[in-house]
């Protein structure tokens, strides 16, 4: 025997939409949400509290922790300030600004969006998401790469900071604003030359039409600290685990050879991922180099570091960072050594 039920004795709004599966459900009925997650994170924390009270002692892990901290207490106020004033940029400020802002032809505007760096203080973190924002509002992609270079390293916080870390070196102070000025540069026309659009693939961000200014705003900073500030995590993690793994004494014996010295630096700069503002009181601390490769340190840092990596892969896409991040790593080396000759 068929039974057949009315519409009137159906739940509907239970149902599904169409291609959709249905929502986990816990034996008494109720959804899975994040207070239960919480609760059975908590619940296994005190059943394994002695465990792993043992294993957060261990000196290796609180080194790993005093690292992995330290990265994301520098960071995460600058990636706050670029957040909102990304949210700002592609809220509040028209298109018809930045035509009148940047000379109309690309090869112009590179210069210009560097030099613009410099009365922006803020740090890597925050420039990804506001180049981000710039491209979407229309600036030219090599315009906006140009100043996401140039504006972690050549701005006045960082400036004065390598100057107060530096004080009997002026000179690296002015090798530091000239080497990272021209590797922006660089690679702003190079990106113009040999760079494609589909190679750029920035995350889908909400419809913001028809809504209030306010309410855009807050939806576009919801947006981009959730996908800068997940890949921040990543990447301060990734730093901290490089501090605990590489071995001080291999920067000893690195060095007493000049090329090695460069070379080691540039890659140690990458996998610390210091925030630009902090980075010329380590670079200061490594007296045992010279000082060329110490500005290779400063002029790579900002600009090719671990977490820089991680959110420029959250930001602008994969395809984008695996080419982007290399070659700008050899154009700072490059830049910065001969700078240094030049310089120091």
């Amino acid at each position: 025997m068929t039974q057949t039920f009315s519409d009137d004795e159906i739940d509907w709004s239970a149902a599904p939409p169409p291609g959709q599966k249905p929502p986990r459900r816990t034996p008494l009925g109720g959804r899975v949400g994040s207070v239960e997650v919480l609760a059975v994170l908590l619940v296994l924390l005190v059943i394994f509290r002695n465990p792993l009270g043992g294993l957060i002692s261990a000196p290796v892990l609180q080194t790993w922790t005093t690292v992995f901290v330290s990265v994301m207490v520098q960071a995460v106020p600058f990636l706050v300030f670029g957040v909102l004033l990304s949210a700002v940029i592609a809220v509040f400020v028209p298109r018809s600004f930045w035509a009148k802002a940047l000379p109309r032809h690309p090869a112009l505007a590179v210069p210009v969006a560097s030099a613009a760096g410099v009365v922006l203080p803020g740090c890597e973190c925050g420039s990804v998401p506001i180049a981000g924002s710039l491209i979407r509002r229309g600036v030219t992609p090599a315009a906006a790469l140009a100043f996401l270079l140039a504006a972690p390293a050549i701005n006045p916080i960082v400036l004065t900071a390598t100057a107060v870390a530096f004080p009997n070196n002026p000179e690296m102070v002015v090798g530091r604003a000239v080497a990272s000025l021209i590797v922006a540069m660089m690679m702003g026309w190079l990106w113009l030359r040999l760079g494609k659009a589909d190679w750029i693939k920035l995350p889908h961000r909400p419809d913001l039409d028809g809504v209030s200014k306010m309410q855009a705003f807050w939806a576009a900073t919801r947006h981009d600290i959730v996908h800068a500030g997940g890949f921040l995590v990543i990447g301060a993690a990734a730093a901290a685990t490089i501090n605990v793994v590489v071995p001080e004494a291999w920067l000893q014996s690195l060095a007493e050879q000049p090329v090695l010295a460069v070379l080691a630096l540039a890659v140690l700069a990458v996998l610390l991922s210091i925030c630009s503002e902090a980075d010329a009181f380590v670079a200061a601390s490594l007296s045992q180099f010279s000082l060329t490769s110490r500005l290779v340190f400063l002029v790579v840092g900002p600009m090719v570091d671990l977490k820089l990596i991680s959110m420029q892969i959250g930001v602008f896409g994969r395809r984008f960072a695996t080419r982007f991040a290399p070659a700008t790593f050899v154009a700072a080396v490059l830049v910065a050594s001969g700078v240094g000759m030049v310089l120091l």
